[in-house]
């Protein structure tokens, strides 16, 4: 039995995954709804096939706790976010875990933690942990890093097909580890050292931050000049070994807009390039505020409570909100006392900021100028509805004309 620690968008999932391959579970989170929730078998959030996988693993090995079991191998899957100061992580979360797993595990268990962490997190916030409580690491408990590698909107499949890495001091233990997840997955999982195996993850998601820098760089310069971004962008990647991502208005997600600043607070000497990235990518609401403003103006629009912000979610078709640009706009909004902006997302169905509608058609009826944030299937099977309306299509998917684009 495994017993996987934190039921979010990755612990809920990689439960699932491995009791539907007869593999028994005990899924623990510290939130007594959601566990009442999972015991009631009604899924935490929406993603594509996790209902069918739920059905497919609770009629197997699995069950849902607010307690910690003992058993031989644990998953830790729970946040590892930032401080927004130093840039460097908040290991607490997964610190408080491994605690609390050393309290009750027997001797020569493994710990596998699949958060995301900096590179060195396991030396300098875990192994002193399993000292102080008089134990010895590689003999009266073993740590592993499996860092997860899938994404809302894709978890199932990627869950499924994505290459994983496992990191351990001891190959034999990796071995076993690499043996348990072969039990689903079907890509490459390849052995290494602990840390190689914190930076490789790390890096996956800095060198994608430093791409869509990139291309928000240009949509600015462009934007400077008035040029076309997306005509320069097409044009350019005709070249074989040219492959310019499209900008947008921000980058969210707990992974690309995250991780990198592990490695800017972990080498803030070294890492000067990553910064930047880091920066660009955070300026993009802000940008967009500064073309809704210049749109407004164009249209003698003077009224906030007539524009209408499409989309709250950090990317499409998900009901994953962290670090959303959207929100990230709204916020910057506060900050300059502007208020009235109206909300619609059909991915959202809580009430998180204000003025956030339920029903696209009353959400139409009360503005003139809709800024799409997210490019939602929704939305594009929409366009009729909003072509009479002004137009700020921040993502490039809708194909009409007189739409302004960043």
């Amino acid at each position: 039995m495994i017993n996987i620690i934190g039921l979010g968008y990755i612990g809920l999932p990689t439960a699932l995954m491995f009791a539907a391959h007869d593999i028994e579970v005990v899924g623990t989170d510290y939130n007594s709804d959601l566990v009442n929730t999972l015991k009631q078998g009604i899924v935490s959030f929406e993603e594509k096939g996790l209902q069918e996988l739920f059905d497919k693993a609770t009629a197997k090995k699995i069950e849902f706790s607010n307690e910690y079991q003992k058993t031989d191998v644990y998953i830790v899957a729970v946040p590892t976010p930032y401080d927004k100061n130093t840039k460097q992580i908040d290991p607490k979360y997964v610190q408080n875990s491994v605690k609390t797993i050393l309290e009750i595990c027997p001797k020569g268990a493994i710990i596998v933690i699949e958060s995301t962490v900096s590179p060195g997190t396991i030396d300098k916030f875990i192994r002193p942990i399993i000292s102080k409580n008089g134990l010895v690491t590689g003999e009266d408990v073993h740590i592993v890093h499996a860092p997860e590698r899938i994404i809302p909107g894709n978890m199932i499949y990627e869950l499924e097909y994505n290459s994983r890495t496992i990191g351990a001091d001891d190959k034999a233990i990796a071995q076993k580890i690499k043996d348990l997840y072969a039990s689903f997955c079907k890509g490459d999982i390849i052995l290494t050292d602990i840390r190689s195996a914190e930076m490789s993850k790390v890096v996956e998601n800095t060198f994608r931050d430093i791409n869509i820098a990139f291309a928000n760089e240009l949509a600015k310069i462009c934007r400077n000049d008035n040029m076309d971004v997306y005509e320069i962008i097409k044009i350019a990647n005709k070249h074989p070994r040219v492959n310019i991502l499209n900008p947008g208005p921000g980058v969210g997600g707990h992974c690309i807009s995250v991780d990198p600043w592990f490695l800017v607070g972990d080498y803030p000497d070294l890492a000067k390039l990553i910064l930047q990235a880091r920066l660009v990518n955070d300026s993009m609401p802000e940008f967009v505020l500064s073309r809704m403003h210049s749109i407004m103006k164009e249209h003698n629009i003077k009224d906030l409570g007539r524009v209408g912000l499409y989309g709250l979610t950090y990317k499409e078709n998900v009901d994953d909100t962290r670090e959303s640009p959207s929100l990230q706009l709204i916020e910057n909004m506060e900050k300059h006392l502007a208020s009235g902006l109206k909300v619609y997302d059909p991915w959202v169905k809580k009430n998180i900021v204000e003025n956030q509608y339920k029903n696209f058609d009353e959400f139409l009826n009360d503005i003139d100028f809709v800024v799409i944030m997210v490019g939602h299937s929704h939305i594009l099977e929409n366009v009729d509805k909003i072509k009479n309306k002004i137009i700020l299509d921040t993502r490039n998917i809708i194909n009409i004309s007189n739409v302004y684009k960043l």
